[in-house]
């Protein structure tokens, strides 16, 4: 791939990849459809949001111990544009990566990426199976048991609210909205009628 714009299905054909896992692949597409959402309530650019929220995590499955930084290797070798490469890495800030998210596009990303996690576990444990009829109350009664997904740190969302200066309710609320619209490709439709 050259410097151009990468697309949908570059990001993806990239994603499948580097990665095996079915449930790593869903958290991607999940992400994925929350960064569209928040680009479209925004007025920002859907595709490339949707493309970094696709690729956030490439090289999460074969690289733990080398997340973000393997990813910004495999991108730059790919001549990735800088803005997503840099996005990609900075949704790491404080864990595996010291750049810390700037931009809008960024800091939504490192706001939505572990919450997508809490979102799909709150869905799972209704009777639905669904996010289709979840609620941001739902999921904020969940958010204080610290056992219901374990390994969701809900700080690093705090961090990501404060820093697009939104609450959480607004911020649960909206990442819920996002991956309604990809239900069925996350496997969180349930039997919602």
């Amino acid at each position: 791939m050259s410097s151009e714009e990468p697309t949908r299905e570059d990001a993806l054909a990239l994603l499948r990849e580097y990665n095996r896992s079915e449930s790593l692949i869903r958290h991607a597409l999940s992400v994925e459809a929350v960064m569209r959402h928040f680009a479209r309530r925004r007025g920002e650019d859907e595709e490339k949001w949707a493309i970094v929220g696709l690729v956030h995590d490439l090289d999460y499955e074969q690289f733990p111990d080398q997340h973000c930084r393997k990813s910004e290797e495999i991108l730059r070798r790919r001549r990735w544009p800088e803005e997503i490469i840099r996005a990609v890495v900075s949704h790491g800030w404080g864990i595996c990566s010291e750049v810390e998210p700037r931009s809008e596009l960024e800091k939504v990303l490192f706001a939505v990426d572990e919450l997508t996690g809490l979102v799909a576990t709150a869905a799972l444990v209704r009777p639905s199976k669904s996010v289709l009829d979840l609620e941001a109350a739902s999921v904020k009664k969940k958010w204080k048991d610290k056992r219901f997904a374990a390994g969701v740190d809900r700080s690093i969302i705090e961090k990501g609210a404060a820093m697009l200066g939104v609450d959480l309710t607004e911020l649960i609320t909206e990442t819920i909205r996002g991956m309604r619209t990809a239900a069925g490709e996350i496997g969180l439709k349930g039997n919602v009628a």
